[in-house]
């Protein structure tokens, strides 16, 4: 698990990929990827094998909340703040906040409620996921090191606040391989919008093998799950025989070539790129085709509904990725901010945090609702770990009718594959300012979620420009408080 491959059969291999990219097209790459994550499974390095423990999960749905979830607008009660509504948070006028001078203190817009056995209090935003409270477990002190948007959205992904770093998904499936022949291992489900702050790099391989990236699905219904899928209209006469023709005609010259290198096993996963890119034509639709989904499933993910409908998919597609195999599953509820019209594209509440949240709440909630319900119906969520997490809060002093970037505070939760619901670990000051008992950064909550996988996060390296990296780094533990 921990030997990268030697650099000068890395070289090799790179141009072989790139050839067969050029040949195959967005889908034949796509194919050779999942072909490799096969093959690279099957050598040991980096496949179930290494498991250094028995695992409690074997699949997992990240939703990411890009922009800044507020905290003590829904998961972090904080009755002290409301108390102290109208105050100056400052008087002194000595603190500066990421993009504003403190404002009056600003209690939840919200009220907070107990629910569950557990008696977690959780705000009116969430009535559904409140609802699924027994099942959750809550980090209320998580830190990040940045408050810029891309920064703090990399290292909740990475590890690091610089791009170029593996993504969480990536050493995943570095670690344990792939459970499918038929589709990626590691797909990602972008906001319909578009992408999140720091686009695609925040699901790279970075410098693991180029194998480990996430693969994006389209998630509007009107459109392939994946690019090049199908010839365009203009290329409609290379379907059918003329494409069956093509595809022996590449056989016969990849069979030719490999037969004076038959020692060279990557070589033939490459050779076999052809066969799963057909075989991707048939599992990929199948996979995002809910029309064999009942009319109680397309209600309680509320399909038909025009805001709501559109994450409603992301989720139950989630939940059908890890039916079929696939080992990591990112969904974005929200954006990149540009393009912002009458709502903000994201959770980045500065001018309107009634209007942005309660638009965006009601967008999260019906769907990760709809997905833990789901999950625990069909006996999925013992085996799948679902995280929900955004890259930083808000403070709890006003911003006009808003609030600003927090880096010190904000609340992360996970739920299923070994988790232990109802739970909560550490805390933030009386107002949701600052995390001070038991600070946690992401190195901790990917430890936790490593561990449930069954690896070791001190174990699961690779060596890299002469240092032997981690997802961790030089940090990180396992927050043994949550787990079942």
């Amino acid at each position: 698990m921990n030997t990268p491959y030697p650099c000068q059969r890395q070289r090799r291999l790179v141009g072989r990929r790139d050839f067969l990219w050029e040949l195959g097209g967005g889908l034949g790459g796509v194919a050779l990827s999942a072909l490799l994550q096969e093959a690279h499974a099957d050598s040991g390095q980096g496949s179930g094998k290494g498991l250094h423990h028995a695992p409690k999960a074997k699949a997992v749905i990240q939703i990411f909340c890009p922009g800044g979830l507020s905290h003590v607008d829904t998961w972090d009660y904080k009755p002290e703040l409301s108390r102290r509504q109208g105050k100056p948070f400052d008087p002194d006028g000595k603190v500066q906040f990421f993009a504003s001078k403190p404002g009056n203190c600003q209690g939840s817009y919200w009220p907070f409620r107990q629910h569950g056995t557990c008696g977690r209090w959780i705000s009116d935003l969430f009535p559904k996921l409140a609802g699924r409270v027994d099942d959750m477990a809550f980090i209320h002190s998580m830190q990040s090191k940045s408050a810029l948007h891309g920064p703090a959205m990399f290292m909740a992904n990475s590890g690091f606040i610089l791009p170029g770093f593996p993504s969480m998904g990536a050493w995943v499936t570095y670690g344990l391989g792939s459970e499918t022949a038929d589709l990626p291992a590691f797909v990602v489900l972008p906001d319909p919008r578009g992408l999140p702050p720091g686009g695609v790099i925040n699901w790279g391989s970075g410098f693991l093998p180029a194998i480990h990236q996430g693969t994006t699905l389209n998630t509007d219904p009107a459109q392939p799950p994946i690019d090049d899928l199908f010839p365009e209209k203009d290329f409609a006469h290379l379907r059918g025989p003329a494409e069956l023709a093509g595809r022996d005609f590449l056989n016969t010259l990849n069979r030719a070539h490999a037969e004076t290198r038959a020692a060279n096993s990557e070589l033939e996963a490459r050779i076999g790129a052809y066969e799963l890119a057909a075989r991707l034509q048939l599992s990929a639709p199948e996979a995002t085709d809910l029309r064999g989904e009942s009319e109680a499933t397309r209600k309680l993910y509320q399909l038909e509904h025009e805001d709501i409908g559109p994450f409603g998919r992301q989720c139950l597609l989630a939940r059908r990725l890890v039916e079929r195999g696939v080992r990591f599953v990112q969904i974005y509820c929200g954006a990149e901010n540009t393009g912002a019209k009458k709502i903000r594209p994201n959770w980045d509440s500065h001018e309107d945090l009634v209007r942005d949240h309660g638009y965006w709440g009601a967008i999260l909630d019906s769907g990760a609702g709809a997905l833990l319900e789901d999950l625990k119906a069909r006996g999925l969520l013992d085996s799948t770990l679902v995280i929900c997490t955004s890259e930083f809060g808000r403070q709890p002093a006003a911003q006009g009718k808003g609030r600003d970037h927090n880096s010190g505070a904000f609340t992360a939760w996970l739920a299923g594959g070994g988790i232990r619901g109802g739970t909560a670990y550490g805390s933030t000051d009386d107002l949701g300012a600052k995390a001070v008992e038991k600070p946690a950064y992401c190195y901790d909550l990917h430890a936790t979620a490593l561990h449930l996988l069954g690896i070791d996060h001190e174990k699961l390296t690779f060596y890299n420009s002469g240092i032997r990296r981690r997802l961790t780094d030089v940090h990180g533990h396992v927050i043994q408080e949550l787990l079942a």
